[in-house]
């Protein structure tokens, strides 16, 4: 059995370095790694890997270093001081950069085009390699609310893990401030970070083969709200009323959810229908590149640790 964070399991952190290895060793040109010890202090080094022909892959230290590193990333591409990339995807340790030869461009020599973007890219990587990032800031936005019944089959065990009775789990659990660190698994699923680590559970030892639309549940670090039915292995200790919220095709954008929103769960009682509309998620929320929610939670996921499976 593992936890979120711990590896293994389909789609666990790690899956981006699985695909990383597999595109690197079909790419005569690909650029080899690059290290450096970037970030501000404390922070661990930087480890950039090709990962096919168009891509790179930064694997940090844990997921703080991946926030932060992804923040940089998008706030130097606001400012034109970043390569055109076409895609910029946030998991639990890692941030793939995908497209960007459609953005670099070397025209010194006289190598062929392919030759030029593959050193554009190799030096590209190296700067990667030696950015130093200060830690996540938390800005000031306003939280998503999402009603729950805390009333999950998992509650009693949940509690007895974290030594309180089950009618404080609500409590604990909804004063804290989480923020969505990356989303994936599914359409609209999000990965929340915030609980302490003396919090923090393992999965269900035998997942279920069918989790319902709604169902609030924890594993490792994480905290997230199965958007529709799925299979699933983490502890269930509540529900939100109205799950079509988190991820409607019919809004732009779909998700309710995006790497870096900050999200408060709000007790209700059962009776209760979700007390009040959640908020229409802001296109403003959602910078170009965000993490793609419909990624497989089994093989080539490329987003974290799939809620599915032990």
């Amino acid at each position: 059995m593992s936890a979120p964070g711990a590896g293994g399991g389909d789609g666990a952190p790690g899956a981006h370095d699985a695909r990383g290895a597999r595109d690197a060793s079909s790419a005569p040109s690909a650029p080899s790694a690059s290290s450096a010890r970037g970030g501000g202090p404390g922070f661990a080094p930087v480890r950039v890997l090709p990962a096919g022909p168009h891509a790179l892959l930064v694997e940090l230290a844990d997921g703080e270093h991946a926030e932060a590193f992804h923040a940089e990333l998008l706030r130097r591409r606001e400012r034109g001081e970043l390569p055109a990339v076409r895609e910029i995807v946030p998991a639990a340790r890692t941030v793939l950069l995908d497209g960007i030869l459609d953005g670099i461009h070397d025209g010194t020599g006289e190598r062929t085009p392919g030759e030029r973007a593959s050193g554009a890219r190799e030096r590209f990587a190296r700067d990667l390699a030696s950015w130093r990032v200060e830690p996540p800031q938390r800005e000031g936005r306003e939280p998503v609310e999402i009603p729950v019944v805390y009333d999950g089959p998992d509650l009693d065990e949940v509690a007895a893990l974290w030594g309180v009775p089950a009618g404080e789990v609500a409590a604990l659990h909804s004063r804290t401030a989480f923020r969505v660190a990356f989303c994936g698994f599914a359409p609209g699923f999000g990965y929340l970070t915030g609980l302490p680590e003396r919090l923090h559970v393992p999965r269900r030892t035998t997942p279920r083969t069918r989790v319902p639309a709604g169902a609030m549940a924890l594993a490792g670090p994480y905290t997230g709200v199965y958007p529709r039915p799925s299979p699933g292995g983490w502890q269930i200790v509540g529900r939100m009323p109205d799950p079509g919220a988190l991820w409607d095709p019919a809004r732009e954008p779909a998700a309710l959810l995006a790497p870096g929103t900050p999200v408060r769960f709000v007790a209700v009682g059962a009776g209760n229908g979700g007390a009040g509309a959640l908020p229409a998620p802001r296109a403003g929320d959602f910078p170009a590149g965000r993490a793609r929610a419909g990624d497989s939670p089994t093989g080539d996921s490329l987003l974290g640790d799939s809620p599915v499976g032990s």
